[in-house]
């Protein structure tokens, strides 16, 4: 019975991996690929022989004419295909594009490669914008307009602990997927709308666990505290988490089991930091210890992950998110040690939105241009003076920052100094900005 039980669910992950489905469904949403009519392997790296479930990482400069480029194309092919298919669609129509077809290629180009990503058809434009906008949901400026804005003008407990949820959360994500090491779905058959993360491995699908954490998470922390219906609070974070995870398909990113992990996996995660948020949170504020202890458990997190696999953005977006939080967890704890940020009392719970006048909608937009301006220079800065820095210090050539920062003993560091900086003023020094321009 046992047995039984484990062929079916064994069997059942591998039709949920197949890259057919995912093709199968982007041909759904109308995005067909404009594949060469020779293609190579996959180019999100060589399958090993003896585990078809493991990859060797493409490298960059490694990539020959018989390896793939971008979407699946290799370098010495000539004619289009249309999903696989020269000259015509897979109905048998013309591939010529009609009035309501665009062409169109990945937003950005691949982040360790630098390869620019393939043509592909886009025959539904609400679905393309849609799924684009949930795929930036899980990206990096969302979170740098979505946690400034929920901590300086609706919440900043809510805030500073889904910062901690966040950064855990992409953490395991991330180490995960390096000691996993399963590939990109194949392509062709898979058009790669996305091509940033493609030298990343894929499961499991941490867009899906950001994607899930956070609305989660929000609604977790807000229900009870905020005064709003629980039906109305769980749909926005059940569409908001389904938007994201399919957008991750579309995107050609990851399988339909990549995903769903990525969901499941989240949910244990979730369940864990409910009856610990609290405490770690009260940690970071009252504990004389708490600076030194958030500064070596982040920083050793981060020498795990960097010894997992071969440099990729994995890697810097585990830093990154680590770093961040960081720096919050310390601005957390400077605040409320000098008083600076009082959290409302618990008699004043729950907590019910102010009446929405031009005012406060005034107020509450110039306090976020104010402080997201701040952020940026402030990481701008940074960038601009701890890479050559670090460059120099380790006796590395810093003309080639996409070469430079492959080392272990300058991204680390890298990551970890600019956005600790960041979170630290997201959470301190924005806020005591707006006490000194009368903005708090």
């Amino acid at each position: 019975m046992a047995n039984d039980f484990v062929k079916t669910f064994v069997q059942m992950c591998k039709y949920l991996q197949d890259p057919s489905h995912v093709a199968r469904f982007q041909n759904l949403c109308g995005v067909k690929g404009t594949f060469p009519v020779k293609a190579a392997k996959p180019d999100s790296g060589q399958s090993e022989p003896d585990f078809p479930g493991l990859r060797k990482r493409v490298q960059h400069g490694e990539q020959g004419s018989d390896v793939t480029v971008g979407n699946g194309a290799t370098g010495d092919a000539t004619a289009p295909q249309v999903n696989g298919m020269q000259g015509e669609t897979p109905d048998g129509t013309s591939a010529n594009v009609d009035l309501d077809t665009t062409r169109a290629k990945p937003l950005r180009k691949n982040s360790l490669t630098g390869d620019v990503g393939q043509e592909f058809l886009v025959h539904n434009k609400f679905l393309f914008y849609l799924f684009t906008f949930g795929t930036e949901l899980g990206n990096e400026m969302f979170f740098i307009v979505f946690f400034p804005f929920l901590f300086w003008n609706i919440d900043a407990l809510v805030s500073r602990r889904l910062i901690v949820v966040w950064a855990w959360n992409l953490f395991v994500g991330q180490s995960t997927k390096d000691m996993v090491r399963w590939s990109r779905p194949a392509s062709p058959p898979v058009v790669k709308v996305e091509v940033f993360y493609n030298s990343e491995y894929s499961m499991p699908s941490t867009h899906a666990m950001t994607g899930t954490a956070i609305p989660f998470c929000l609604f977790m922390l807000t229900y009870g505290r905020w005064q709003y219906p629980f039906l109305f609070g769980f749909c926005v974070a059940l569409s908001w988490s389904v938007l994201v995870c399919v957008s991750r398909v579309y995107m050609g990113m990851h399988s339909i089991l990549e995903v769903i992990t990525g969901f499941l996996y989240t949910l244990l995660i979730l369940a864990f930091f409910q009856h610990t948020l609290d405490k770690i949170d009260n940690f970071y504020m009252t504990d004389h210890y708490a600076p030194l202890v958030i500064i070596v458990s982040h920083v050793s997190l981060g020498l795990v992950a960097f010894t997992l696999d071969s440099w990729s953005t994995s890697r810097g977006d585990t830093a990154q998110a680590l770093g961040t939080g960081v720096g919050a967890a310390l601005a957390t704890h400077v605040n409320y040690q000098l008083g600076l940020l009082q959290d409302p009392p618990l008699s004043s719970l729950p907590l019910t939105l102010p009446p929405i006048t031009i005012g406060l909608v005034v107020l509450s937009l110039v306090r976020f241009f104010i402080g997201v301006a701040v952020i940026l220079v402030t990481r701008m800065v940074m960038k601009a003076v701890t890479i050559p820095f670090l460059c120099r210090l380790f006796g590395l050539p810093s003309d080639d920052v996409r070469q430079a920062r492959q080392h272990m003993k300058v991204e680390l560091p890298y990551r970890y100094i600019v956005y600790s900086v960041v979170g630290f003023s997201c959470v301190c020094v924005v806020p005591l900005l707006f006490r000194i321009l009368n903005l708090a």
